[in-house]
């Protein structure tokens, strides 16, 4: 059996005033691809489908039309589960179209799939809270899935019983994880399990989220522990953290498959993949991480000259930027427009003074019968050792303005 593991799409994401929409299209299609070059039997789809509880409609069109896609027509099931940006009600409202489909959607922890057939190219066997079993008709085994979607507080108390969720997590989900696997997960099929969690290994070091993710560590009470996987788990298809990597702890390969693109500049340099595992019952997996290619890169940059800096942006683009710039005085309009000229993916320009130094003098009194403007550069000197420049006073005008604008 080969499948394919994928996480963290955060449909609708934008990166500051930038829309990713079209970069998502461009590697949605990509995975798409792969999974039809690879002839995968089934996806899985770890959790953050969307990047905010109510995303927009391009957002929603764009799930809905890949997992039908990634379905060839209801031939391949699709699991995606909810993580921590998800609703899970959202995700949850449009089961009885998506199993006609062959999407499998499981928004709350603890869920309860009911049993159905995709025709005749899969079925569900049997279901339990927070599992399922899924036989394929050209696959002579079946494969077992336990399924954890995100659990915040209000979740664990009102679908799992917990009330205090830094003693009781870690001890919860690995009894109901060990209970299920030892009803139903023998050798005789392939056993999975699927999560968006924080996960670590027992006193290893900590793993870094990603800049801008909604937490879900807040101290230690969002730490669960690779230790309490079962054994007989062969596979751990993990979404949250962003950048691809295998969490050590257990004999099988827990794996986070990176998000498709990079969504922060702490992601920039990143390669995004998709995961394919090759499993059968009894064996060891094989894994191939695929790197993706699609989505603009994230570069972060740093120039001392606008010369310098303009040459690099006209030879790379298509690309996004936060721009570091190196002077000794600030950046005049020209510069700044020069720069944007020549790239349309700015997102940032930080500018880094080394000719300007604040000073600490305060022996000379303050003038309160000057107008707005003539206290303004009296502050700007005393500041930073020199009068403001024309760009910056007339910077100060309209922040003026625009305030007046808005309090009228």
């Amino acid at each position: 059996m080969r499948i394919l593991h994928t996480a963290d799409w955060h449909l609708g994401k934008r990166l500051d005033f930038v829309s990713r929409l079209e970069e998502q299209k461009e590697v949605l299609d990509e995975i798409c691809q792969i999974t039809e070059q690879q002839e995968v039997d089934l996806v899985i789809v770890a959790g953050d489908l969307f990047d905010t509880f109510n995303p927009s409609v391009e957002a929603t069109e764009l799930l809905y039309n890949t997992l039908k896609r990634l379905t060839a027509n209801g031939k391949r099931p699709v699991i995606a589960i909810a993580g921590n940006h998800d609703s899970p009600d959202r995700i949850d409202s449009a089961d009885p179209l998506a199993k006609a489909c062959g999407i499998i959607f499981i928004g709350y922890p603890n869920a309860l799939i009911s049993p159905f057939a995709s025709e005749d190219h899969f079925r569900i066997t049997k279901t339990d809270h927070g599992f399922l079993e899924i036989q394929l008709k050209h696959i002579p085994y079946p494969v077992r899935l336990l399924t954890t979607p995100y659990a915040n507080e209000i979740r664990l108390k009102q679908f799992l019983g917990i009330e205090d969720k830094s003693n009781q997590l870690n001890q919860w989900l690995s009894a109901h994880w060990k209970t299920l696997a030892d009803q139903y997960c023998d050798h005789k099929g392939v056993n999975i399990l699927t999560a968006h969690l924080y996960m670590m290994e027992r006193g290893g070091e900590l793993l870094e989220e990603p800049e801008g993710e909604k937490p879900i560590k807040i101290g230690n009470a969002d730490i669960t522990y690779t230790d309490g996987i079962p054994d007989t788990i062969q596979y751990t298809a993990l979404g949250h953290l962003h950048r691809y990597q295998r969490i050590p702890g257990h004999h099988a390969p827990v794996i986070y498959s990176s998000a498709p693109l990079s969504y922060s500049f702490a992601e920039a340099g990143q390669t995004k993949k998709v995961v394919l595992i090759d499993i059968e019952p009894e064996q060891r997996v094989q894994l191939t991480p695929i790197s993706l290619i699609k989505g603009r890169k994230l570069h972060r940059k740093k120039f001392n000259s606008v010369d310098e800096a303009v040459n690099w942006l006209v030879t790379n683009p298509n690309t996004l930027i936060e721009l570091t710039m190196v002077t000794d005085a600030y950046l005049s309009s020209q510069e700044l427009k020069r720069l944007h000229e020549a790239h349309d993916g700015i997102i940032h320009i930080i500018p880094v003074l080394t000719g300007i130094h604040e000073t600490t003098d305060s022996s000379n009194p303050v003038r309160l019968d000057q107008d707005i403007y003539s206290l303004f550069a009296d502050y700007f000197k005393s500041k930073y050792g020199q009068a403001p420049n024309e760009e910056i006073n007339t910077l100060f005008k309209e922040v003026l303005t625009q305030n007046k604008d808005i309090e009228g």
